[in-house]
């Protein structure tokens, strides 16, 4: 027993944005996969014949996005439906770079991103816009699980 539930319980919990048992949704009690609360790595690369990376930490929790690198931190929200999720995410820099550094997306000014994606038990793929002044700018992430958050 984990947390006051047994394995079998945890495993029918669906800890997406609602965190309620899988047959409250009215599905007929069919295990579906749902995105995890958690923090996870995350490691960008601009697509569409732009060259960069980036890579930082995300947090999922109910709903809610927070994350952040050494110069960025990025806060939105998302939804959930079967193995798929979309979001909306601000970027914002709280630290200058240095020297040659360059990081994504991170201007002065702040950067909104739609995402969206598919994900497994451990780990996610996202594909995202960011419109950074007047240009967008097309990436591609994978999202690796780190740890459970309640």
């Amino acid at each position: 027993m984990i947390g006051g539930q047994t394995p079998a319980l945890r495993e029918r919990m669906r800890f997406g944005i609602n965190a309620l048992p899988v047959t409250a949704l009215g599905d007929g009690g069919r295990p579906r996969d749902v995105m995890k609360n958690g923090l996870y790595s995350i490691h960008v690369n601009l697509l569409d014949g732009r060259v960069g990376k980036g890579s930082g930490v995300i947090l999922f929790r109910d709903g809610k996005i927070l994350g952040g690198d050494a110069y960025l931190y990025y806060t939105g929200s998302y939804t959930v439906k079967d193995n798929t999720f979309k979001g909306e995410v601000l970027v914002q820099r709280h630290t200058s770079p240095r020297g040659d550094d360059n990081p994504l997306f991170g201007g002065p000014a702040a950067v909104g991103i739609g995402v969206s994606g598919t994900f497994t038990e451990t780990r996610g793929d996202m594909t995202g816009t960011a419109l950074v002044g007047k240009a967008s700018q097309i990436f591609g992430a994978t999202l690796h699980k780190l740890a459970e958050v309640d």
